[in-house]
């Protein structure tokens, strides 16, 4: 069993960006900039958003936070996207999710423009991606495929099963596994809460990815030796021997499955960092598209 580390390949790939960051700034070009638009105070969402700013400072870009009350009107939210829209320093944005129930998160995301969509939302990036044309693919999908290729596994051909049917994760990971593509090329079964024997539709696949959100619901009797597992759920779960009081959960029981994997994703320091660094990888693509355009 090989751990598929993915603090380690993050902390590798921000050197790389920061060394092309470097380039650019040493031919007087300029620094790509990215902005978040972080809407009421969400702890889960403070957490992304900082970890964000933060790698902005590691790869050298330049880095804005836009902070509105969670009582922001949809109007006065989708005002700020425009500002943003027609910024010319702005290479690239996010409005981080989930936003507040009275906010319209389809309409929010199709107020981006698609050439700013860093995370991969939009309708025109979407299509994009399922015709295999050059787009920004969503950061935790993107980062997933980035695993698997630095990580030299073979999905050619294989029986991929994707838990979880949720515009972010599961639907653009099963898409993006089905392409004629490396990685990609695989017979690939979504599975979500309507499918009929689970349990047997995961003991098929070579290559599980669990995105359900579900703690510890992948068993080691639902996984075939050998199987690579991609573990994207991430789980706050009460743990007083813990000195912050919990404990975080991924959607596969880490200790009995990985026994069984030929590759596994830890949780923390999987999918989690790689998700951050690929939304790096997009705002530095979409600040090369902007130079090609101009």
């Amino acid at each position: 069993m090989q751990v598929l580390d993915g603090k380690l390949l993050s902390l590798t790939i921000k050197q790389e960006i920061a060394q092309k960051v470097n380039e650019i700034k040493l031919n007087d070009g300029k620094t790509p900039h990215l902005a978040a638009i972080l809407v009421g105070n969400d702890g889960a969402s403070e957490t992304y958003v900082a970890s964000k700013v933060k790698s902005c400072q590691e790869v050298g870009f330049k880095s804005t936070l836009v902070r509105l009350g969670a009582d922001v009107t949809e109007q006065e939210l989708l005002a700020q996207i425009n500002m943003l829209n027609n910024d010319d320093d702005i290479d690239g944005f996010i409005v981080q999710l989930p936003l507040p129930r009275h906010i319209d998160e389809q309409k929010i995301v199709q107020a981006i423009s698609p050439d700013k969509d860093v995370d991969g939302f939009h309708p025109v990036n979407v299509g994009k991606m399922v015709q295999n044309l050059p787009s920004f693919l969503p950061a935790t999908p993107f980062g997933i495929l980035t695993l698997l290729k630095r990580n030299h596994i073979d999905t050619n051909g294989k029986h991929c099963v994707v838990i979880g049917r949720s515009n972010i994760v599961g639907m653009p990971m099963s898409i993006l596994m089905a392409r004629k593509d490396n990685p990609g090329n695989c017979t690939v079964t979504l599975c979500h809460s309507a499918t009929v024997n689970l349990k047997e539709e995961i003991l098929r696949a070579d290559i599980i990815i669990a995105a359900l959100g579900k703690p510890e619901f992948v068993t080691a009797d639902m996984v075939k030796e050998g199987a690579v597992v991609i573990d994207v759920g991430i789980t706050r779960i009460k743990d007083e021997s813990k000195k912050s009081g919990f404990s975080l959960k991924g959607d596969v029981k880490y200790d009995e499955v990985a026994k069984k994997a030929s590759f596994i994703t830890p949780v923390p320091g999987g999918v989690g960092p790689m998700t951050v660094v690929s939304l790096m990888l997009n705002t530095l693509k979409a600040a090369e598209n902007k130079k090609i355009v101009q």
